[in-house]
């Protein structure tokens, strides 16, 4: 299994994600995810960098290949700007760029004051939008009336070598066939193995990437802290993550989240054989591709763990 680095733009400002990615790539890490959010999940977290901006920078600080995960070119940027911004990603990254898309969140999606559409509303706007972005990235004018999306003469001219591919982030078995029918590649957190399967069945096995956080710390104890204090919002059951607004009712609802759960839950402290325990998880579920974040300050410490004690017992 390959095992990359998960940027967190909700947690660290846009220089701390480049030394980050540098450090990583020191490490042995053999790729980048990078969360494309305009709010954090909570106040406590306190960043949430420009995905875009922060990508040209990796392009020169690094080269390891880059994936959004995930980006929604549906609501609050339409689909013909994703698709110039992923196409000089591309050309930037000499081709080593993945376009992660998926539904999205009203938590980031509803700051233009666009309604918040139903789930199978959202998967016909995002097949629209990713049949747009292939039309552009083809590199003619484009003129059409979809249903969702006008553009009028539009052509990219910054254009890579091969258009990028775009992976579907999946949850249920409506996204994950979807993600099967129009993606590249599939993309998730849950260490589902019924869903990846499906996916695996259903495309002939095309890749698939999963992403998992840690919180790495010296005792156990401080590291379910750390995940506590900033991610308790990852134990949200349902559809909530999808459908709150804002921070602060993400951080309403997450008073609900005990530290027990949390404890129990996430893989924290510094014991190689629960991270290792975790990967082979993923793994087992079917996975080519995993990608780990670290929540806390101990992010260098993380990073040089996984690189001693960790990638190397991965095969």
């Amino acid at each position: 299994m390959k095992i990359g680095y998960f940027l967190s733009c909700e947690e660290y400002g846009p220089a701390e994600l480049v030394a980050q990615a540098r450090a990583a790539e020191a490490a042995g890490f053999e790729g980048l995810w990078i969360s494309d959010h305009f709010h954090p999940w909570n106040d406590e977290q306190g960043q949430s960098p420009f995905v875009w901006s922060v990508i040209g920078a990796l392009s020169e600080a690094c080269s390891l290949p880059i994936t959004t995960a995930v980006t929604c070119p549906t609501v609050r940027i339409h689909p013909a700007i994703v698709a110039q911004a992923a196409a000089t990603a591309a050309v930037m990254t000499g081709g080593h760029f993945v376009l992660g898309v998926g539904t999205g969140e009203a938590l980031n999606e509803h700051v233009l004051g666009d309604p918040w559409p139903s789930i199978d509303v959202r998967l016909e706007m995002l097949e629209e939008a990713v049949a747009l972005m292939r039309e552009l990235w083809a590199g003619g004018f484009v003129t059409t009336y979809g249903k969702h999306y006008t553009v009028d003469n539009a052509r990219i001219y910054t254009l890579p070598d091969e258009p990028p591919p775009v992976y579907i982030s999946g949850f249920g078995p409506k996204a994950t066939d979807v993600a099967a029918r129009i993606g590249d590649g599939y993309i998730s957190t849950q260490s589902d193995p019924e869903l990846v399967t499906r996916f695996k069945e259903a495309t002939g096995g095309k890749p698939a990437q999963a992403g998992a956080k840690v919180a790495y710390a010296d005792t156990v104890d401080e590291g379910v802290e750390h995940a506590h204090r900033l991610w308790a919002n990852a134990g949200l059951p349902g559809e909530l993550a999808q459908v709150l607004p804002s921070p602060r009712h993400f951080e309403q609802a997450s008073e609900l989240v005990t530290e027990e759960s949390t404890r129990e839950s996430v893989v924290a402290g510094n014991d190689p054989e629960a991270h290792l325990a975790q990967i082979k998880e993923y793994a087992d579920a079917g996975y080519d591709e995993l990608y780990v974040a670290n929540m806390g300050p101990h992010h260098q410490q993380m990073i040089e763990f996984y690189g001693r004690e960790v990638i190397p017992q991965v095969s």
